[in-house]
């Protein structure tokens, strides 16, 4: 049988490949895709994918066609990645429940948001903020699915010594902050997190984040004139499989 070539797309990353390092392919900003064939829905309806919460990952490492690690995407980008999948896939009309009412959404008016690289520490993934209340100085990364790995082991950990309790706010910080006034050691950014990091402090940290980390815009307004973010799950790319409201 003659080899059949897939047809593919190069898609833009929200952070153009500023965040990885320069021998990383992602460092390019752009990564190419395949578009969807029947594997890939049955990667899709893999009960064992579903239940292990790996299901997305594992149908992005099966349309990517660069040699990209997954893990070392930030979020901003894999979304982006996601989102170009989906209409690739099954077209950019989005069918989902809003309010107990269905809308439809155009993917395709989705854009990435201006990711501005000024605050970059040395042309790398980590960036300065004060914070606004205790006035401390802190440097950050941006998550990768590295990062995420590691946080989701900690959390299981955490969760056989209490399991009614959630740390999942102040160990997303942890992996998050990279120095504290100058503070390297790990020890001391738990600390300072665990003891220190005021409430209002660490809501405007994460606001500050949401502005400007790179990312598809996820917000959309309806034809009622409501505003609302587009649920990425299961069901984004195979409405069969359920509710989507229930992302």
């Amino acid at each position: 049988m003659a080899e059949f070539k897939f047809p593919t797309e190069e898609i833009e990353l929200p952070s153009k490949g500023l965040l990885y390092p320069k021998d990383n392919p992602l460092s390019s900003g752009k990564v190419e895709i395949k578009y969807m064939t029947a594997k890939e829905e049955d990667i899709l309806s893999n009960q064992s994918f579903i239940e292990k919460g790996n299901v997305l990952d594992k149908l992005l490492e099966s349309v990517i066609v660069s040699k990209i690690d997954l893990k070392d995407l930030v979020i901003g980008d894999k979304n982006a990645i996601l989102i170009a999948t989906r209409i690739l896939g099954y077209g950019s009309e989005y069918k989902t429940i809003v309010n107990g009412k269905t809308e439809t959404i155009d993917l395709s008016e989705l854009e990435n948001k201006e990711f501005d690289s000024s605050s970059m520490i040395e042309d790398k993934n980590e960036f300065a903020f004060t914070l606004p209340h205790s006035g401390t100085k802190i440097t950050y990364k941006l998550l990768t699915g590295h990062d995420e790995s590691k946080i989701e082991r900690e959390l299981k950990g955490l969760k056989k010594i209490n399991k009614n309790a959630s740390y999942e706010a102040s160990t997303r910080l942890k992996y998050t902050l990279t120095s504290v006034d100058g503070e390297t050691e790990k020890k001391d950014i738990r600390e300072f997190v665990d003891n220190y990091f005021l409430a209002r402090d660490a809501r405007a940290f994460r606001q500050h984040l949401t502005l400007t980390s790179p990312d598809v815009d996820l917000n959309v307004t309806l034809d009622s004139g409501e505003e609302v973010v587009v649920p990425i799950g299961l069901n984004f790319f195979w409405p069969d499989f359920g509710d989507s409201s229930s992302n």
